[in-house]
């Protein structure tokens, strides 16, 4: 017990051991849960929710009638577990932080804390509205298509991989 209390009070993990660990849960998911890994449509149901509670008439149309129903589902479950899993490791490992850029950011960016919240929100409306027309996000197409050996998978991580290397490419410019 003593050993397992130590790696979880660890500031990083072997990736391999990491990698091996979460492919493992990925692959129980479907045999204990019934689905498939992906977060995209936690974000559209807790919004969803939110609408319809402040405006309930913009919520009652047909997507969220009959395409997405709104509620507690396994997406929000792993979502808060995500959060409480992030939170209890930064706090074990003695590693959590309140702060609103890092280095890296500061450096290649500058430090304006009006420019990070700007470019992640836009960042985050792009993704979302994308993963929501893919009916899908990265997680559930890379991940779950991936371990099923979906071509769309395959072909999608691959793509995923490609694009962010050129685009990593073109936003650093040969700077770390």
């Amino acid at each position: 017990m003593n050993r397992v209390i130590q790696l979880l009070k660890k500031e990083s993990w072997n990736p391999y051991v990491a990698g091996a660990l979460f492919g493992v849960v990925v692959a129980l998911a479907p045999v204990l849960t019934g689905n498939l890994m992906g977060a995209s449509g936690s974000f559209l149901n807790m919004i969803g929710m939110i609408e319809r509670g402040v405006a309930p008439k913009l919520a009652d149309n047909m997507f969220f009638n009959y395409i997405w129903k709104l509620g507690l589902n396994w997406q929000l479950l792993l979502l808060a577990g995500v959060f409480l899993g992030a939170m209890t490791s930064s706090l074990l490992s003695g590693t959590f932080r309140l702060t609103h850029s890092t280095a890296q950011w500061d450096r290649i960016f500058g430090r304006q804390r009006w420019k990070r919240w700007v470019l992640a929100f836009f960042a985050g409306i792009i993704v979302q509205y994308g993963a929501s027309m893919a009916g899908g996000c990265t997680s559930g197409l890379a991940i779950s298509g991936t371990m099923l050996l979906a071509p769309a998978g395959l072909l999608f991580t691959a793509g995923l991989f490609l694009s962010g290397i050129i685009t990593t490419r073109i936003i650093y410019r040969g700077r770390d």
